[in-house]
């Protein structure tokens, strides 16, 4: 398949790529600041001018998205606004616009994460919007078919413990080869409307 991977230079998109590439797919890599192709996903322009310069692909998969932690008193409005903005409408703009650019039976795949369902302290914007890409998930899936569309939404990633572990007190962890395996899953597969817990 021919696989348009967003988010490609992350440790989560790195550790995609390496699956997906080892499994015989041909993958673009699309970063901000680094990979096949350049693109801020936030902005709408940029998301069309990146499916024009890919061309048409088989499948979309996500592995970006920035939210602010701050306890919800320090919040402000804004900061509302870009963790929405930066996890939740650029990806449903992935979405959006790529339906005219992927495969008939093609698929997307989406990010959230644990915060959607494990709610912590200075995670109410995360958990806002990993709630929003989960909700649109499902409601997509019901229109788009014969198209697939999915969303992993994995728990801390074991490689990241040592940074953020005590922010996620109790609650393990995931090996970020178990995340690709999802993305696998979900681009290989033939579920839609899924949102895949680890």
């Amino acid at each position: 398949m021919k696989i348009l991977l967003i988010g490609a230079t992350g440790k989560l998109g790195t550790a995609v790529n390496k699956e997906l590439s080892a499994r015989g797919h041909d993958v673009i890599t699309v970063g901000r600041t680094g990979g096949d192709l350049r693109c801020d996903i936030t902005d709408p322009a940029q998301t069309a001018e990146l499916y024009r310069r890919a061309g048409r692909v088989d499948a979309v998969v996500s592995a970006a998205g920035d939210v602010p932690y701050k306890p919800l008193a320090e919040m402000t409005p804004e900061d509302y606004q870009t963790a929405f903005t930066g996890k939740a409408f650029a990806q449903v703009e992935l979405v959006r616009q790529g339906l005219a650019h992927v495969a008939e039976r093609g698929s997307f795949t989406l990010i959230t994460g644990i915060l959607a369902r494990e709610p912590i302290p200075t995670g109410t914007a995360a958990s806002m919007a990993n709630g929003a890409v989960e909700a649109f998930v499902r409601a997509a899936a019901i229109e788009i078919a014969p198209q697939r569309i999915n969303a992993v939404s994995p728990n801390i990633f074991t490689e990241s413990l040592a940074d953020y572990g005590a922010y996620f007190p109790g609650m393990g962890s995931i090996d970020l080869d178990q995340v690709a395996s999802a993305y696998v899953r979900s681009v290989e597969g033939g579920q839609t409307g899924q949102v895949y817990a680890l």
